[in-house]
């Protein structure tokens, strides 16, 4: 923030006691004359001895809870007239000339019902406080505009910082951008829901909603306001009669309302008008009822647009969802890193689940070992921790899949070196095609297949699943994980067969 920081105001200190507590008799609320002139007066001359000539809105405000009820309200906030585009046209990172900034002022002097900061970068702050104060940061000491505020009737103080510089909600957490793999989830959700709904939060209490389908994403994307909040929805209307059942008994809530001609608006209500909400929805085509209190009704995922060039300069936070949470931690993995976890769950159909810090990935049937097994519950089992390697991170579908074998020796190269050797094994399974015989000394050692053809002719003993076989290694295939085996009369030489292993 700027170093030079003034609190200036109508209000003489000599007028306060010992607590800093005014006690003068001036009005909280705008004069909406010379008084109001000088405030803006004063700003003019700051910016001008600071060289500043437009500003930057941020954090802008509208409606409920930013009009106090010190003055009346004004329909459309005090910002008729200011921005071509309406009122979404007041939204965060919009440069405005000094002119509009001062009718931005005076619309918050006046309590109309906007509010938002105004900034030139690190140079330069206007902030708006509640009671007719105003707060101007510079990076210049500005003293002729000082000298003019002082000769305007009001009274400047040097002070440490505004206590309006903004503060993040949770300085620790990392905001989603709406880029490009939010908006591939978006179409992927879509093609899951058939179509979804956006929120779009231009102003806080300022917001259009939008009804996304695979034919208009791109359209409604182009046409949202920069730096916009965003909230993506599974599909939330309903007819009218069900929409007003679903009413709580008291509390705030959202209505959004599509018409006949697919238009969406959206109001707050609270329990006192719920009853006259059925003649006001008459005409609907279908809606929606959505929670106004933090933690309910949570939409799919959320984001913050950036701006063209990528780079995400709202400052502002979307109240995170558990999709939202596993999206900052995929962030933090990458393919072929090494990660710990516990085994949550065996599935019927053989994958297993582990939990990864609070996130959910999963280990396919032929990622579990190197060596041959029956059910994965051979290989590990529930509550146990295992450490994995990340094959993928599908930042679009929140997938992860592991591989536990990935930490583990391979065995196979070894065994692709004893090609020709003779081992004695036990048959492990009788197929049509031929018989399967372990070449290793252990319960889970793998397996090569000797062809029926080899067997036919031998000494006419029938072979059974458990019988010990003398085999030849003839070839391992490293690429299909095969190994063939022939086999191989009764020796008579010492030592020409040995135990598998």
């Amino acid at each position: 923030m700027p170093p030079f920081v003034y609190r200036i105001t109508k209000y003489d200190p000599a007028h306060r006691d010992e607590r800093g507590h005014y006690t003068g008799a001036e009005e909280t609320v705008s004069d909406h004359g010379p008084v109001e002139e000088a405030y803006l007066a004063a700003i003019a001359a700051f910016a001008e001895a600071a060289g500043i000539d437009q500003l930057e809105i941020r954090e802008p405000q509208i409606g409920g809870f930013v009009h106090f009820g010190l003055e009346p309200p004004i329909e459309g906030y005090g910002l008729a007239g200011l921005f071509p585009a309406g009122q979404a046209g007041f939204h965060d990172g919009a440069l405005v000339p000094i002119a509009v900034g001062l009718e931005l002022v005076r619309a918050m002097l006046r309590d109309n019902g906007a509010w938002c900061r105004l900034e030139a970068g690190g140079a330069f702050t206007v902030h708006v406080g509640w009671d007719q104060y105003l707060y101007i940061g510079s990076n210049l000491p500005c003293e002729t505009a000082l000298a003019r505020t002082r000769g305007l009737g009001l009274f400047p103080e040097r002070l440490d910082a505004s206590p309006y510089d903004f503060a993040p909600d949770d300085p620790a957490y990392v905001q989603r951008p709406a880029d490009a793999e939010f908006w591939a989830r978006v179409r992927w959700t879509v093609s899951i829901h058939r179509a979804v709904f956006l929120e779009e939060v231009f102003a806080d209490n300022g917001s259009r909603w939008h009804r996304l389908t695979h034919d208009n994403i791109e359209t409604v994307r182009s046409q949202l306001a920069p730096r916009a909040r965003l909230a993506i929805r599974p599909d939330l209307l309903t007819d009218v009669d069900t929409a007003v059942a679903a009413l709580p008994d008291e509390g705030l809530v959202e209505i959004v309302r599509e018409d006949e001609d697919g238009k969406m608006t959206s109001t707050v209500v609270d329990e006192t008008q719920f009853e006259a909400l059925t003649s006001q929805l008459a005409g609907a085509r279908a809606v929606g009822v959505v929670s106004t209190y933090a933690g309910e009704d949570l939409p799919l995922f959320t984001a913050v647009l950036p701006d063209s060039d990528g780079v995400l300069r709202a400052r502002w936070q979307t109240e995170p969802t558990p999709s939202d949470r596993n999206w900052a931690f995929l962030k933090t993995l990458r393919h072929g890193q090494i990660v710990t976890g516990t085994v949550t769950v065996i599935a019927s159909f053989g994958v297993t689940f582990v939990d990864i810090g609070g996130f959910t990935a999963m280990i396919n049937i032929p990622e579990l070992s190197w060596r041959p097994f029956d059910h994965p519950s051979e290989v590990v089992s529930v509550g146990q921790e295992v450490t994995a390697e990340v094959l993928d991170v599908d930042m679009v579908r929140e997938r992860v899949p592991l591989s536990l074998r990935a930490v583990q020796e391979d065995p196979w190269p070894q065994v692709a070196q004893r090609i020709g050797h003779v081992v004695t094994g036990p048959v492990t399974a009788i197929e049509p095609f031929g018989v399967f015989v372990r070449i290793e000394d252990r319960e889970d050692g793998l397996q090569g297949l000797v062809p029926t053809s080899e067997l036919d002719g031998s000494s006419g003993d029938v072979v059974g699943v458990g019988d010990a076989l003398t085999v030849k290694i003839i070839d391992v295939d490293l690429a299909r994980r095969r190994i063939a085996l022939s086999h191989v009369e009764a020796l008579t030489s010492a030592g020409e067969g040995r135990p598998c292993g």
